[in-house]
């Protein structure tokens, strides 16, 4: 096959990588038949990307001193790129593919000189290299922040937690008013469409994320910026890009340059992506080569070839410099103790922070999470929303319960089941031990916290009216509250008998659906704090008997 016909067939690549991508994210949720048994599960390899993305690796590992289950399976991107150079980043990577295709439209930066010129190498591309040493000292600390940056937890967390959820609200306020129309064709046709997508595309449920809007802008801010720079993203910030590149510097694909057939028309620099310098006259730099082929196959006088272990000039390694690397080591080391000097650990923690069924304890939580959102993206209830300040500066964008905005469902552990890190160990419902039989007796279940009233709020308690809501929802059996019935004066001055509802901490998990179920929606009259949860020992409120 002629090499001038790659770029065709690496399009191939990356338009059906970019659709397994996202037809793995549009699983990553609960939908009928989801199930033929009692028991919650996925029903495609939904972390597939992750288990696969080397930086996820080798970062956990660092944090962690351990490899979560299946992420070895990342040397089968590491290992290649040892040989081939870049091609994941070219042929593979979704988030890359999305800004190739926004790099694709027409801009009045990219014009003439402008477009040759925005393609050719910059000093600003080392910065990707100062934030990959930067995230790799910090996770030797123990802090998992770069996860923040990677490609696959930015276009998760950004798809999946804000645009989705978007356009699930269009689809539904479009196909709902054809369902309830009065005129049969349009009824039925409604219905089919509504019940179709909900099978396939849309939630059951409309999800609505705190700080969507701003995941959104920033996402789209990245597309918008690819416009007008190549691969803004993959070129200047991506950590995984940087790892790759400095792992292809011993590869031995390389691009060969014929000086006596090369005019220097710079056709080749027209729609190239990362800025490596294919033109004659000049080394090739292999770390930024994204092996997007577009070179060899734009070169009218096929002056380029890509070939296994020439011999010519080049520049292999990260033009990084001596101040840049300090920057980058001197950052991760700092990182760590600026972030954690407000993350809220031990006694200043938030009290409101409620970590999923599962999750370890929180300074080993840190350390894991990577702020993908695929367990915000899975949970059915729509309970686990993205932090801005409960964990501290550290803790952005990592999940936490809002039991406002929905409960934890019993027989649910999806959340654990997606969590790429084991940052949400996986469990099943009956170590969770909230359904019937999931208890056993050398075992408990799994507390995210206990549920405490305000009296001064509660109807039963302060306003002399009946209200057994939070009874009725607590799911737990025996349940956790129960109600004693009290004589109460009225306004009126008659006496009457309410039942006043209590909790009974040691059944208590903290699921959040009596706060769920108050009627008092502006300020829930019984709330959830995390005091009592499983994870942490020095939260406990029980007073163990000598």
């Amino acid at each position: 096959m002629a090499q001038s016909r790659l770029p065709h067939v690496r399009r191939v690549s990356q338009i059906f990588f970019l659709l397994l991508f996202f037809a793995l994210l549009i699983l990553t949720t609960m939908r009928p038949g989801s199930s033929g048994s009692s028991e919650i599960h996925m029903r495609g390899p939904v972390r597939m990307f992750f288990i696969l993305d080397p930086l996820v690796a080798i970062t956990s590992a660092l944090a962690t001193h351990a490899l979560y289950r299946g992420l070895i399976r990342s040397l089968i991107i590491l290992v290649p790129t040892l040989f081939l150079g870049r091609f994941f980043c070219g042929w593979i990577c979704p988030m890359g593919t999305l800004q190739h295709l926004a790099g694709s439209l027409k801009s009045e930066a990219k014009r003439g000189k402008q477009r040759v010129e925005s393609n050719r190498y910059k000093r600003w591309q080392t910065v990707k290299y100062v934030v990959l040493l930067a995230g790799l000292v910090a996770s030797a600390f123990g802090s998992m922040v770069i996860g923040t940056l990677d490609p696959f937890s930015l276009l998760v967390r950004s798809v999946g937690v804000a645009l989705l959820p978007a356009v699930n609200f269009g689809a539904r306020a479009v196909l709902l008013p054809l369902e309830h129309s009065h005129v049969h064709v349009i009824k039925t046709f409604g219905t089919y469409a509504n019940t179709a997508l909900q099978r396939t595309v849309l939630d059951l449920r409309q999800a609505h994320f705190n700080q969507a809007l701003v995941l959104a802008l920033l996402f789209i801010g990245i597309l918008w910026a690819s416009m007008r720079i190549t691969r803004f993203w993959c070129r200047s910030i991506c950590p995984l890009g940087a790892l790759l590149g400095a792992v292809s510097r011993w590869s031995i694909l390389g691009l060969h340059k014929d000086g006596s057939s090369c005019d220097k028309c710079n056709r080749c620099l027209l729609d190239c992506q990362g800025g490596d310098e294919p033109i004659g006259g000049v080394p090739w730099r292999k770390s930024e080569c994204l092996m997007c082929m577009n070179c060899v196959g734009s070169c009218p006088h096929e002056s380029l070839e890509f070939r296994f272990f020439r011999n010519e000039p080049e520049i292999a390694s990260p033009d990084l410099g001596r101040r840049r690397t300090v920057t980058g080591l001197a950052a991760g080391v700092a990182a760590v103790p600026l972030l954690r000097a407000n993350t809220g650990l031990a006694k200043s923690r938030h009290e409101r922070l409620l970590r999923p069924p599962g999750s370890v304890e929180e300074t080993d939580f840190l350390s894991r999470c990577i702020r993908c959102g695929e367990c915000m993206k899975v949970c059915p209830n729509n309970s686990l929303q993205p932090t801005l300040t409960e964990a501290g500066l550290e803790g952005l964008w990592t999940p936490t319960l809002v039991p406002k905005t929905g409960y934890c469902e019993p027989s649910c552990v999806l959340c654990s089941e997606v969590c790429p890190t084991g940052a949400i160990w996986q469990i099943t419902p009956k170590e969770k031990g909230w359904v019937a039989g999931g208890e056993t007796q050398k075992s408990q279940p799994i507390r995210l916290g206990t549920a405490f009233y305000d009296r001064g709020r509660c109807l039963p308690w302060a306003l002399a009216t009946e209200c057994i809501v939070c009874e009725e929802w607590c799911p737990v059996s025996p349940k956790a509250i129960y109600v004693e019935e009290a004589q109460v004066i009225d306004s009126s001055g008659a006496a009457k008998i309410l039942k006043q509802p209590r909790v009974d901490p040691s059944r208590c998990v903290g699921c959040g659906a009596c706060e769920y179920a108050c009627p008092l929606q502006d300020r829930p009259a019984v709330y959830v704090t995390s005091i009592g949860e499983s994870r942490s020992p020095s939260s406990q409120i029980l007073l163990k008997r000598s």
